[in-house]
């Protein structure tokens, strides 16, 4: 066995402002998208517009919003996950 420490021992350090690429899943509904949006802009988290993907799932039963975020913080992350997750409707934040 070897001495030397396991990576996962210590994580990269993320350095902010930094691109951060998040997976928002819940139920499918035709307003999924814009509701995963609007707390983005409730939060004034930065991201290109361009670059918003939606994905349905096999069954269609779960969407997921597929953004890449321009994250200030460790704060503005946490923030972030309160305020997807008060919707009541994202299921997971990847």
């Amino acid at each position: 066995m070897s001495d030397a420490a396991c990576p996962m021992d210590n994580p990269p350090k993320l350095v902010f402002p930094c691109q951060y690429p998040i997976k928002v899943m819940g139920r499918a509904a035709p307003d999924y998208k814009a509701c995963i949006l609007d707390v983005l802009a409730q939060t004034k988290t930065s991201y290109d517009a361009d670059k918003v993907q939606l994905i349905d799932s096999r069954n269609g039963r779960f969407q997921s919003v597929r953004v890449t975020i321009t994250a200030e913080g460790e704060a503005h992350l946490q923030a972030l996950f309160e305020a997807l997750k008060a919707t009541g409707r994202v299921q997971m934040v990847l």
